[in-house]
Protein backbone atom coordinates (compact mmCIF):
# COMPACT_ATOMS: atom_id res chain seq x y z
CA UNK A 1 0.00 0.00 0.00
CA UNK A 2 1.57 3.46 -0.70
CA UNK A 3 0.10 6.87 0.55
CA UNK A 4 -0.70 9.55 -1.37
CA UNK A 5 0.47 13.43 0.16
CA UNK A 6 -0.84 16.74 -1.12
CA UNK A 7 2.25 18.91 -1.42
CA UNK A 8 1.06 22.74 -1.12
CA UNK A 9 4.48 25.26 -2.24
CA UNK A 10 4.65 26.98 1.13
CA UNK A 11 5.06 30.39 -0.83
CA UNK A 12 2.21 30.24 -3.33
CA UNK A 13 -0.61 27.95 -1.96
CA UNK A 14 -2.11 27.52 -5.47
CA UNK A 15 0.57 25.73 -6.40
CA UNK A 16 -0.06 22.30 -5.27
CA UNK A 17 1.08 18.46 -6.81
CA UNK A 18 0.65 15.03 -5.33
CA UNK A 19 3.28 13.00 -3.80
CA UNK A 20 3.16 9.69 -3.54
CA UNK A 21 5.01 7.77 -0.81
CA UNK A 22 5.68 4.19 -0.81
CA UNK A 23 4.94 2.47 2.96
CA UNK A 24 8.09 1.18 4.67
CA UNK A 25 7.74 -1.35 7.24
CA UNK A 26 6.82 0.24 10.89
CA UNK A 27 9.45 0.24 13.55
CA UNK A 28 8.90 -0.63 17.06
CA UNK A 29 6.42 1.21 18.61
CA UNK A 30 4.94 2.56 15.76
CA UNK A 31 1.36 2.15 13.74
CA UNK A 32 0.16 3.18 10.74
CA UNK A 33 -3.57 5.21 10.35
CA UNK A 34 -5.79 5.07 7.34
CA UNK A 35 -7.27 8.39 6.97
CA UNK A 36 -10.55 8.12 6.38
CA UNK A 37 -11.81 11.74 6.25
CA UNK A 38 -11.04 15.00 6.97
CA UNK A 39 -12.46 18.83 7.27
CA UNK A 40 -11.25 21.68 4.55
CA UNK A 41 -11.75 24.91 5.78
CA UNK A 42 -10.71 28.39 6.25
CA UNK A 43 -9.02 27.20 9.53
CA UNK A 44 -6.42 25.02 7.06
CA UNK A 45 -5.80 28.02 4.98
CA UNK A 46 -4.85 29.74 8.57
CA UNK A 47 -2.40 26.80 8.87
CA UNK A 48 -0.90 27.09 5.47
CA UNK A 49 -0.98 31.46 5.81
CA UNK A 50 0.74 30.70 9.44
CA UNK A 51 2.87 28.06 8.54
CA UNK A 52 6.38 29.69 9.00
CA UNK A 53 5.19 32.12 11.76
CA UNK A 54 3.75 29.47 13.98
CA UNK A 55 5.55 26.19 12.64
CA UNK A 56 2.27 24.19 11.16
CA UNK A 57 4.72 23.06 8.69
CA UNK A 58 6.82 21.35 10.78
CA UNK A 59 3.88 18.75 12.00
CA UNK A 60 4.23 16.45 8.78
CA UNK A 61 7.57 17.55 7.07
CA UNK A 62 8.15 16.80 3.28
CA UNK A 63 12.10 16.76 3.43
CA UNK A 64 11.28 19.06 0.07
CA UNK A 65 12.51 22.47 0.50
CA UNK A 66 10.05 25.21 0.19
CA UNK A 67 7.14 22.70 -0.09
CA UNK A 68 4.48 21.76 2.98
CA UNK A 69 1.74 19.72 3.51
CA UNK A 70 -1.31 21.45 5.56
CA UNK A 71 -2.33 19.68 8.95
CA UNK A 72 -5.86 18.93 9.08
CA UNK A 73 -8.58 17.57 11.32
CA UNK A 74 -10.25 14.24 11.02
CA UNK A 75 -10.70 10.38 11.36
CA UNK A 76 -9.07 7.84 10.89
CA UNK A 77 -8.40 3.98 11.98
CA UNK A 78 -5.06 2.02 12.72
CA UNK A 79 -4.42 -0.24 9.60
CA UNK A 80 -1.13 -1.40 11.37
CA UNK A 81 0.27 -1.86 14.75
CA UNK A 82 3.87 -2.68 16.15
CA UNK A 83 2.48 -0.84 19.88
CA UNK A 84 1.06 -3.30 21.81
CA UNK A 85 -1.49 -0.79 23.50
CA UNK A 86 -3.09 0.39 20.28
CA UNK A 87 -3.90 -2.13 18.18
CA UNK A 88 -5.61 -2.55 14.65
CA UNK A 89 -9.14 -1.60 13.80
CA UNK A 90 -8.76 1.55 16.48
CA UNK A 91 -10.37 4.38 15.20
CA UNK A 92 -8.96 7.57 15.80
CA UNK A 93 -9.57 11.71 16.02
CA UNK A 94 -6.84 13.95 15.80
CA UNK A 95 -4.05 15.95 13.44
CA UNK A 96 -3.59 14.57 10.36
CA UNK A 97 -1.60 15.21 7.58
CA UNK A 98 -3.64 16.13 3.87
CA UNK A 99 -2.78 12.30 2.94
CA UNK A 100 -4.25 9.16 2.71
CA UNK A 101 -2.36 7.61 5.87
CA UNK A 102 0.22 8.69 8.52
CA UNK A 103 2.72 6.84 10.60
CA UNK A 104 2.16 8.06 14.60
CA UNK A 105 4.87 6.68 17.32
CA UNK A 106 2.23 6.57 20.18
CA UNK A 107 3.05 7.58 23.90
CA UNK A 108 1.82 8.15 27.23
CA UNK A 109 -0.92 5.63 25.95
CA UNK A 110 -3.95 6.54 28.17
CA UNK A 111 -7.79 4.91 27.94
CA UNK A 112 -8.98 8.01 26.14
CA UNK A 113 -5.81 8.24 23.67
CA UNK A 114 -2.01 8.98 23.10
CA UNK A 115 0.36 11.54 21.88
CA UNK A 116 2.48 11.03 18.89
CA UNK A 117 6.34 10.91 19.86
CA UNK A 118 8.07 11.73 16.21
CA UNK A 119 10.88 13.27 16.83
CA UNK A 120 10.40 15.98 14.69
CA UNK A 121 6.89 16.91 16.86
CA UNK A 122 8.57 16.76 20.26
CA UNK A 123 8.95 20.99 20.25
CA UNK A 124 5.75 21.39 19.20
CA UNK A 125 2.63 22.34 20.86
CA UNK A 126 0.90 19.14 22.61
CA UNK A 127 -2.62 20.08 21.84
CA UNK A 128 -1.60 19.22 18.29
CA UNK A 129 -0.09 16.20 19.43
CA UNK A 130 -2.95 14.29 20.98
CA UNK A 131 -5.02 11.71 19.25
CA UNK A 132 -8.24 10.21 20.97
CA UNK A 133 -9.86 6.73 20.98
CA UNK A 134 -13.15 7.36 19.76
CA UNK A 135 -14.86 4.48 21.93
CA UNK A 136 -13.48 6.15 25.23
CA UNK A 137 -14.36 10.37 23.47
CA UNK A 138 -17.44 12.02 25.51
CA UNK A 139 -17.80 14.32 22.36
CA UNK A 140 -17.83 11.54 19.99
CA UNK A 141 -20.64 9.93 17.95
CA UNK A 142 -20.37 7.55 14.90
CA UNK A 143 -23.16 9.44 12.87
CA UNK A 144 -21.70 13.27 13.56
CA UNK A 145 -17.98 12.81 12.41
CA UNK A 146 -18.16 15.39 9.28
CA UNK A 147 -19.92 17.45 11.59
CA UNK A 148 -16.81 16.64 14.55
CA UNK A 149 -14.34 17.42 11.84
CA UNK A 150 -15.70 20.50 10.59
CA UNK A 151 -17.22 22.10 13.67
CA UNK A 152 -15.31 20.65 16.32
CA UNK A 153 -11.68 22.38 16.06
CA UNK A 154 -12.93 25.76 15.23
CA UNK A 155 -15.56 25.71 18.13
CA UNK A 156 -12.85 24.79 20.33
CA UNK A 157 -10.49 27.91 19.36
CA UNK A 158 -13.81 29.72 19.44
CA UNK A 159 -14.54 28.85 22.87
CA UNK A 160 -10.99 29.48 23.83
CA UNK A 161 -10.98 32.92 22.25
CA UNK A 162 -14.37 34.33 24.09
CA UNK A 163 -12.70 32.90 27.12
CA UNK A 164 -10.09 34.93 26.62
CA UNK A 165 -11.47 37.84 26.09
CA UNK A 166 -13.74 37.41 28.80
CA UNK A 167 -11.07 36.67 31.17
CA UNK A 168 -9.38 40.30 30.18
CA UNK A 169 -13.00 41.51 30.83
CA UNK A 170 -12.93 42.51 27.39
CA UNK A 171 -10.28 45.07 27.69
CA UNK A 172 -12.67 47.49 28.92
CA UNK A 173 -14.81 47.34 25.46
CA UNK A 174 -18.17 46.55 25.01
CA UNK A 175 -18.34 46.10 20.96
CA UNK A 176 -16.58 43.47 19.64
CA UNK A 177 -15.44 43.72 15.50
CA UNK A 178 -15.64 39.87 14.07
CA UNK A 179 -14.03 40.52 10.94
CA UNK A 180 -14.75 36.94 8.04
CA UNK A 181 -18.05 37.16 9.86
CA UNK A 182 -19.12 34.20 7.70
CA UNK A 183 -16.29 31.59 8.67
CA UNK A 184 -17.04 29.04 11.42
CA UNK A 185 -14.73 29.97 13.67
CA UNK A 186 -15.87 33.54 13.38
CA UNK A 187 -19.55 32.86 13.91
CA UNK A 188 -18.45 30.21 16.70
CA UNK A 189 -16.79 33.05 18.52
CA UNK A 190 -20.08 35.10 17.99
CA UNK A 191 -22.03 32.15 19.56
CA UNK A 192 -20.27 32.54 22.54
CA UNK A 193 -19.36 36.12 22.83
CA UNK A 194 -23.57 36.94 22.55
CA UNK A 195 -24.97 34.42 25.21
CA UNK A 196 -22.59 36.39 28.00
CA UNK A 197 -25.26 39.96 27.58
CA UNK A 198 -24.62 43.28 27.28
CA UNK A 199 -21.99 43.12 24.55
CA UNK A 200 -22.44 44.14 20.92
CA UNK A 201 -21.31 41.64 18.54
CA UNK A 202 -20.57 43.11 15.00
CA UNK A 203 -20.14 40.48 12.10
CA UNK A 204 -17.98 42.25 8.83
CA UNK A 205 -18.40 40.10 5.75
CA UNK A 206 -18.14 40.87 2.53
CA UNK A 207 -21.55 41.92 1.02
CA UNK A 208 -22.60 38.50 -0.72
CA UNK A 209 -22.17 37.44 3.02
CA UNK A 210 -24.25 39.65 4.29
CA UNK A 211 -27.47 37.20 4.99
CA UNK A 212 -26.22 34.80 5.46
CA UNK A 213 -24.59 35.95 8.63
CA UNK A 214 -27.49 37.80 9.72
CA UNK A 215 -29.85 34.68 9.29
CA UNK A 216 -27.38 33.49 12.29
CA UNK A 217 -28.48 35.20 14.83
CA UNK A 218 -25.71 35.38 17.01
CA UNK A 219 -24.21 39.10 15.81
CA UNK A 220 -25.98 41.81 17.15
CA UNK A 221 -25.70 43.26 13.59
CA UNK A 222 -23.75 42.20 10.59
CA UNK A 223 -22.17 45.26 8.27
CA UNK A 224 -20.17 44.99 5.38
CA UNK A 225 -16.17 45.62 5.14
CA UNK A 226 -17.28 49.09 3.34
CA UNK A 227 -20.01 49.78 6.10
CA UNK A 228 -17.67 50.55 8.83
CA UNK A 229 -18.77 54.78 8.72
CA UNK A 230 -22.41 52.96 10.46
CA UNK A 231 -20.06 52.56 13.75
CA UNK A 232 -18.89 55.69 15.74
CA UNK A 233 -15.18 56.81 15.76
CA UNK A 234 -15.40 56.84 19.69
CA UNK A 235 -16.65 53.13 20.18
CA UNK A 236 -14.76 51.36 22.74
CA UNK A 237 -14.38 48.26 20.87
CA UNK A 238 -11.71 45.11 20.48
CA UNK A 239 -11.07 44.01 16.69
CA UNK A 240 -11.08 40.08 16.92
CA UNK A 241 -9.65 39.60 13.16
CA UNK A 242 -10.50 35.93 11.28
CA UNK A 243 -9.51 37.27 7.91
CA UNK A 244 -6.12 38.78 8.11
CA UNK A 245 -6.90 41.57 5.95
CA UNK A 246 -3.71 44.04 5.99
CA UNK A 247 -5.93 46.60 4.51
CA UNK A 248 -8.91 46.14 6.87
CA UNK A 249 -6.95 45.92 10.10
CA UNK A 250 -5.45 49.33 8.98
CA UNK A 251 -8.61 50.83 8.39
CA UNK A 252 -9.94 49.55 11.38
CA UNK A 253 -6.62 50.75 13.65
CA UNK A 254 -6.88 54.32 12.04
CA UNK A 255 -10.61 55.06 12.31
CA UNK A 256 -11.02 53.61 16.10
CA UNK A 257 -9.73 55.92 18.17
CA UNK A 258 -10.55 53.45 21.01
CA UNK A 259 -9.69 50.83 20.06
CA UNK A 260 -8.58 48.53 23.36
CA UNK A 261 -7.08 45.55 22.00
CA UNK A 262 -6.60 43.89 18.48
CA UNK A 263 -6.67 40.05 18.75
CA UNK A 264 -5.17 38.23 15.20
CA UNK A 265 -6.75 34.73 14.42
CA UNK A 266 -6.49 33.78 10.94
CA UNK A 267 -5.62 34.68 7.16
CA UNK A 268 -8.70 33.79 5.40
CA UNK A 269 -8.56 36.96 3.21
CA UNK A 270 -4.82 34.50 1.38
CA UNK A 271 -4.33 37.38 -1.05
CA UNK A 272 -4.78 40.27 1.42
CA UNK A 273 -2.54 39.16 3.95
CA UNK A 274 0.31 41.64 4.97
CA UNK A 275 2.55 42.79 7.98
CA UNK A 276 0.77 43.96 11.22
CA UNK A 277 4.13 45.93 11.92
CA UNK A 278 3.57 50.52 12.23
CA UNK A 279 -0.03 49.98 13.06
CA UNK A 280 -1.88 52.96 15.20
CA UNK A 281 -3.62 52.01 18.41
CA UNK A 282 -2.95 48.60 20.36
CA UNK A 283 -0.45 46.20 18.64
CA UNK A 284 -1.91 43.54 16.51
CA UNK A 285 -1.31 40.01 18.92
CA UNK A 286 -1.72 36.92 17.85
CA UNK A 287 -4.00 34.47 19.54
CA UNK A 288 -2.35 30.95 20.38
CA UNK A 289 -5.50 29.12 21.79
CA UNK A 290 -2.57 25.82 23.54
CA UNK A 291 -1.45 28.86 25.00
CA UNK A 292 -5.33 29.73 26.81
CA UNK A 293 -6.37 25.66 26.98
CA UNK A 294 -2.47 25.55 29.60
CA UNK A 295 -4.04 28.56 31.06
CA UNK A 296 -7.46 27.35 32.10
CA UNK A 297 -6.49 23.89 33.02
CA UNK A 298 -4.22 25.16 35.72
CA UNK A 299 -7.16 27.48 37.05
CA UNK A 300 -9.40 24.95 36.25
CA UNK A 301 -8.17 21.40 36.71
CA UNK A 302 -8.84 19.10 33.65
CA UNK A 303 -11.49 17.61 34.46
CA UNK A 304 -13.40 21.00 35.02
CA UNK A 305 -12.11 21.76 31.79
CA UNK A 306 -13.37 18.74 29.71
CA UNK A 307 -16.91 18.72 31.49
CA UNK A 308 -16.83 23.02 30.03
CA UNK A 309 -15.95 22.18 27.06
CA UNK A 310 -17.96 19.35 26.09
CA UNK A 311 -21.02 21.50 27.36
CA UNK A 312 -20.45 24.27 24.95
CA UNK A 313 -19.90 21.73 21.92
CA UNK A 314 -23.11 20.15 22.70
CA UNK A 315 -24.97 23.79 22.70
CA UNK A 316 -23.17 25.22 19.43
CA UNK A 317 -23.10 21.58 17.28
CA UNK A 318 -26.73 21.38 18.28
CA UNK A 319 -27.68 24.43 16.96
CA UNK A 320 -25.19 25.07 14.14
CA UNK A 321 -25.86 21.21 12.49
CA UNK A 322 -29.69 20.90 13.61
CA UNK A 323 -32.73 21.77 13.49
CA UNK A 324 -34.68 22.86 10.24
CA UNK A 325 -32.26 25.28 9.11
CA UNK A 326 -28.85 24.64 10.11
CA UNK A 327 -25.80 26.46 10.28
CA UNK A 328 -24.20 23.83 8.05
CA UNK A 329 -24.46 21.60 5.26
CA UNK A 330 -22.13 18.79 4.52
CA UNK A 331 -20.65 18.22 1.09
CA UNK A 332 -18.49 15.27 0.35
CA UNK A 333 -15.48 14.32 -1.98
CA UNK A 334 -13.97 11.57 -2.86
CA UNK A 335 -10.40 11.00 -4.38
CA UNK A 336 -7.81 13.23 -5.53
CA UNK A 337 -9.44 15.43 -8.40
CA UNK A 338 -12.26 16.58 -5.73
CA UNK A 339 -10.04 16.70 -3.08
CA UNK A 340 -8.18 19.01 -5.42
CA UNK A 341 -10.86 20.91 -6.05
CA UNK A 342 -12.54 21.56 -2.39
CA UNK A 343 -8.72 22.70 -1.90
CA UNK A 344 -8.87 25.40 -4.71
CA UNK A 345 -12.60 26.50 -3.41
CA UNK A 346 -11.98 26.85 0.18
CA UNK A 347 -8.58 28.42 -0.76
CA UNK A 348 -9.89 31.02 -3.01
CA UNK A 349 -12.62 31.59 -0.87
CA UNK A 350 -15.66 31.12 -2.84
CA UNK A 351 -18.77 29.23 -2.69
CA UNK A 352 -21.95 28.81 -0.19
CA UNK A 353 -20.44 29.76 3.49
CA UNK A 354 -23.37 27.10 4.50
CA UNK A 355 -21.09 24.33 3.11
CA UNK A 356 -18.93 22.35 4.97
CA UNK A 357 -16.17 20.04 3.02
CA UNK A 358 -15.48 16.66 4.25
CA UNK A 359 -12.52 14.90 1.89
CA UNK A 360 -11.45 11.13 1.77
CA UNK A 361 -8.37 9.98 0.05
CA UNK A 362 -8.50 6.92 1.79
CA UNK A 363 -9.60 5.02 -1.63
CA UNK A 364 -7.04 6.95 -4.03
CA UNK A 365 -5.17 4.42 -5.68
Amino acid sequence: MNTMQLLVRQDRLATTRWREVADADLLAGQVQVRIDSFALTSNNITYAAFGDEMNYWQFFPTQEVGWGIIPVWGFGEVVRSRHTDVPVGQRLYGYFPMASSVVLTPQRVRADGFSDAAAHRAQLHQVYNQYLRTDADPLYTPDTEAVQSLLRPLFVTSWLIDDFLADHEFFGASTLLLSSASSKTAYGTAFQLIQRGGLEVVGLTSSANKAFCASLGCYSRVLGYDELDQLATATFCVYVDFAGNADLRRTIHTRFANLKYSCSIGGTHVQQLGSAKDLPGPRATLFFAPAQVKKRVADWGADEFGRRLVQAWRNFSTQAAGGDSPWLSVQYSRGLDAALAAYSQVLGGRGDPRVGHVVSLADAP
